[in-house]
């Protein structure tokens, strides 16, 4: 199973002869920290210059000048141009990725590629300078906007984000709420029908439905201010996010550059719950730990796994074309708005 989206070319990326981007195991530490919270921050991943060579031609290609803050949009998923290897740009962060998810034979061999789909977030006059509480930010969710969701998914594995700017405090960092696991965990383990991307239950009023993230925002808004994280780091660091973690985008008061991706995950086959010799990815504990259960004997799915094509798929397809007009013309001129869930 595949993620319904373009084809892009495969390049040969940038490597790092720097020891610290090398795979390692995780640590006794770094796999409790996963257990415990559902994410992990990886450090020096990959260096300045391999995320120069990702971010190249980055504002010709959202047309907007990089001077005149009166050109931005205040968030922008870009279309990819270029997919190049995760185990050879970003060893350190392949190896963690496969590790959580059980090893790299349970994990779809596509999701080595990485792309230069930028999430670019770059604030709004609106919210210079002005603190915004996480329960009140307007883009909650959980990732996977392509498939029927379950408990046991495997079209969405692990959340990945790599930075490819550094993100103060303040400045853009994706906003996650490890404490939503659980609920978001029962929803699924509650409707084994499948839900909507928008954990609409099949069956019900707005399944078919692309717009809506009431629940979400929902689930949010019953959390203490405790409960969230704002994902910010260096360049090379990777955030990895259990497949269940609530997030959303932030206001970015500080209104610097910030430039991520979500690389997608894919799983050979769907997670498991009831496995005899007790084999669980890490990914799969956190569930368990999140429903409170050792192990869900008996629980499967009660419909047919479904794709959906999103529209998000066709604006992309828009900006990409704008985007290669003024890359052709060598003329920075601002693109087409989009509205799409982004990090």
């Amino acid at each position: 199973m595949v993620v319904p989206d373009e084809k892009v070319p495969s390049v040969d990326p940038p490597t790092s002869s720097d020891t610290r981007t090398k795979a390692a195991p995780l640590t006794d530490a770094q796999k409790e920290h996963f257990r415990a919270h559902g994410w992990l921050r990886l450090t020096e991943c990959f260096t300045q210059e391999q995320a120069d060579w990702v971010n190249k031609d980055l504002w010709s290609r959202l047309g907007m000048d990089p001077d005149d803050k009166s050109s931005w949009r205040a968030r922008t998923h870009m279309p990819a141009h270029r997919s190049f290897n995760a185990h050879v740009f970003a060893p350190k962060a392949w190896s963690a990725i496969t590790e959580l998810c059980g090893g790299e034979d349970r994990v779809v061999p596509e999701s080595r590629q990485w792309r230069d789909s930028l999430i670019v977030n770059l604030g709004s006059p609106e919210f210079e300078d002005k603190h915004v509480r996480p329960q009140d930010l307007d883009n909650w969710h959980v990732d996977g906007d392509f498939f029927v969701h379950y408990l046991d998914s495997p079209e969405q594995g692990l959340l990945v984000i790599p930075l490819y700017s550094d993100i103060a405090p303040g400045g853009g960092g994706t906003v996650i709420c490890p404490d939503a696991i659980p609920k978001v965990a029962r929803h699924l383990h509650d409707h084994p029908e499948g839900v909507s991307p928008h954990m609409v239950p099949r069956g019900a009023a707005g399944f078919s439905q692309e717009t809506g993230l009431g629940f979400f925002a929902d689930v949010a808004r019953g959390c203490d201010d405790g409960a969230f994280v704002e994902a910010h780091g260096a360049v090379g660091d990777v955030f990895l996010l259990h497949p269940l973690m609530l997030h959303s985008a932030s206001r970015n008061p500080l209104r610097r550059l910030r430039v991520i991706t979500n690389p997608p995950v894919l799983l050979r086959e769907p997670q498991r719950f009831d496995r005899r010799d007790a084999a669980y990815s890490l990914v799969e504990q956190v569930t368990l730990r999140a429903l409170g259960a050792e192990a869900l004997p008996g629980w499967r799915i009660a419909a047919p796994r479904e794709l959906r094509v999103p529209n998000r798929l066709k604006v992309q397809q828009r900006m990409k074309e704008e985007a290669l007009r003024r890359l052709g013309a060598g003329a920075e001129r601002p693109g087409p708005e989009v509205a799409v869930p982004a990090a």
